[in-house]
């Protein structure tokens, strides 16, 4: 059964016009030419943000993006950077300072893994992960906290001078056996955002996080693709769907909007009840 045919068979999340929660303001989201990330920086387009969209790899996917969210009405472009490249990383604010004039919103999203059992992961494989998932959102954090910092609140804008949502994953608080980096990683998005959050709050800067469960994307293709598979992957899901990447693309609206202004330091998890290990539902 192909995962074509699986989607139009399986429940998916019901389609939500989404309201212009965001107009007026900027928003870069890093990973975005695929997955969640596109998901996310498309959706923030459709409430009114005008949108950087980062990619590494595949030009013209983010242009695709790009194409998508200036069909809403709002403006977009692409950049190329690896965000845990530190000259990258300030290239790419430099160039959305100067042709959007600031920054509203950071959505962190971009990570990978490359996985191993423990005994064979290399050094290389640990470093690449923790590079890209935690060092890559220190380094954009920081770049857009200057920014929020030297512009301050904008109330006609927002009630926030910056909001900043890490992309997370269920597997900072689940571990996971052979992906030992990649939960170490999540992990510490953990505590980096709830220690940001804590020390800028005061300047009324927005830090949260958003911990994405079993969602349909390529980077988990074998674990829904076929039947089953995708029976073998509800076992874990109580809420009995595969969660879809405009599942995280509204949690991250509502997070980035003022609808949201009194949350802080969260972590908003969004997996169809995963992280209650339904596994202990009849007594363990």
């Amino acid at each position: 059964m192909t995962a074509t045919t699986i989607s139009a068979i399986e429940s998916a999340a019901p389609p939500v016009t989404l309201p212009k929660l965001l107009s007026g303001q900027k928003a870069l989201v890093t990973g975005a030419s695929s997955g969640i990330g596109k998901a996310v920086a498309t959706a923030l387009g459709q409430a009114g943000a005008d949108v950087v969209v980062n990619y590494v790899g595949n030009a013209a996917a983010a242009d695709a993006v790009v194409e998508d969210i200036r069909k809403s009405g709002a403006k977009a472009y692409a950049h190329q950077a690896d965000v845990s490249s530190e000259e990258e990383v300030a290239a790419m604010f430099t160039k959305m300072m100067q042709d959007f004039g600031t920054i509203d919103i950071l959505v962190s999203n971009a990570g990978l893994q490359q996985d191993s059992a423990f005994p064979d992961m290399t050094l290389a494989q640990w470093n690449k992960v923790l590079s890209v998932n935690l060092t890559g959102q220190f380094l954009c954090a920081r770049e857009a906290v200057r920014e929020f910092l030297r512009r301050g609140v904008v109330p006609s804008v927002s009630s926030a001078a910056g909001k900043i949502i890490c992309m997370s994953s269920v597997h900072q608080q689940i571990p996971w056996g052979g992906h030992v980096n990649y939960a170490a990683s999540k992990g510490g998005i953990k505590l980096l955002m709830e220690s940001m959050a804590q020390e800028l709050a005061p300047q009324r800067i927005r830090v949260n996080a958003i911990a994405p469960g079993a969602i349909r994307t390529p980077i988990n293709t074998s674990a829904w693709q076929t039947k089953e598979a995708y029976a073998a992957l509800m076992t874990l899901i109580p809420y009995g769907r595969i969660g879809e990447p405009e599942d995280i693309a509204r949690a991250a609206v509502w997070l980035a909007s003022d609808h949201s202004d009194y949350v802080v330091g969260t972590t908003l998890f969004v997996d169809g009840g995963m992280t209650l290990y339904p596994g202990f539902a009849t007594g363990g």
